[in-house]
């Protein structure tokens, strides 16, 4: 299975996590020109701006090492351009981390960090 594959798996994955936890899942693999985000869902009042993260081989970092500044300032700007226009929403955003495919073994840290 390639790298692309095992990507959508782990959202796939996390999705359901997701929504097994009672959040409502609303868009996938939201982009546009100034960042993406994987997964965003709504629980209760708040929006979710979800990073799934998957590192099989750690000779570069784990998957928490890989959410850098960078990563972060892309994820937030992505999810402010998603909010233009909407009504105003509290919005959190959570990490994902896998360093494989098992749904028990998914480190979810919500409210990772703030913007």
């Amino acid at each position: 299975m390639d790298a692309n594959e095992q990507g959508r798996r782990a959202e796939a994955l996390c999705a359901r996590l997701l929504e097994g936890a009672g959040l409502a899942l609303i868009e996938r693999n939201f982009r546009c020109r100034l960042g993406e985000v994987d997964l965003i869902a709504r629980e209760g009042k708040t929006l979710v701006f979800c990073e799934v993260r998957l590192r099989r081989n750690a000779m570069f970092g784990g998957a928490a090492e890989s959410v850098t500044g960078i990563k972060r300032a892309r994820i937030a700007a992505a999810a402010r351009f998603y909010l233009a226009g909407k009504p105003e929403s509290d919005c959190r955003f959570d990490v994902m981390l896998l360093d494989d495919l098992n749904a028990q073994r998914v480190h979810w840290i919500r409210d990772a960090f703030r913007c």
